[in-house]
């Protein structure tokens, strides 16, 4: 299919049964370090509209994503089928960090099941669709969701999940800010 800057009712369907997704930024700088993560936890991203998609940020190690879509808005989520006819879709737009408390973020966070461990939703305004023929990509068979994650911030609890957050995700490989609701 050619690119196209709208997603159609086949990217829809397509989007819906991938229990997998990719999500890629990098930093403005010749130097600064490519960051490509993998999210998919049932029910974590949205097709908002034909030109939208959100995804849920949930606590991590790291706060790459944030920071680099603070700092230039650059972003790319990528979807491959493991299972059924081979496809690749990819949506590479602008993006926006919304933090619980800003405008916005409970409607958009209505869009989503109640997860422990949310950090922000990350909302993309497509720029380009690419879907490609995903011949290389190996078939995987699906065993199930983990639960680490949601166990990890339900025994944290809200407080230590911030705490957490405090420590881990004030500022980004590269040095630059993370969340702004935990820099000083």
């Amino acid at each position: 299919m050619p690119d196209r800057d709208t997603l159609n009712d086949r990217d829809r369907a397509f989007i819906g049964k991938q229990k997998m997704f990719f999500v890629a930024t990098a930093p403005r700088g010749d130097d600064g370090l490519i960051n490509v993560s993998p999210k998919g936890l049932d029910g974590t991203f949205a097709v908002i509209d034909d030109r939208t998609v959100a995804y849920l940020d949930l606590t991590g190690s790291g706060v790459e994503t944030i920071a680099h879509l603070r700092e230039n808005g650059r972003i790319c989520v990528m979807f491959c089928a493991f299972d059924g006819p081979p496809n690749i879709l990819r949506i590479q737009g602008t993006g926006d960090v919304v933090e619980p408390g800003d405008d916005g973020f409970v409607g958009l966070a209505s869009r989503f099941p109640e997860v422990p461990g949310v950090r922000s939703i990350i909302r993309i305004t497509v720029g380009r669709i690419a879907d490609s023929c995903g011949f290389g990509v190996p078939r995987y068979d699906y065993a199930g969701q983990r639960d680490t994650l949601t166990k990890w911030a339900e025994k944290k609890g809200p407080d230590g999940v911030r705490e957490y957050q405090a420590g881990k995700n004030r500022r980004s490989l590269d040095g630059l800010p993370g969340l702004p609701s935990l820099t000083p």
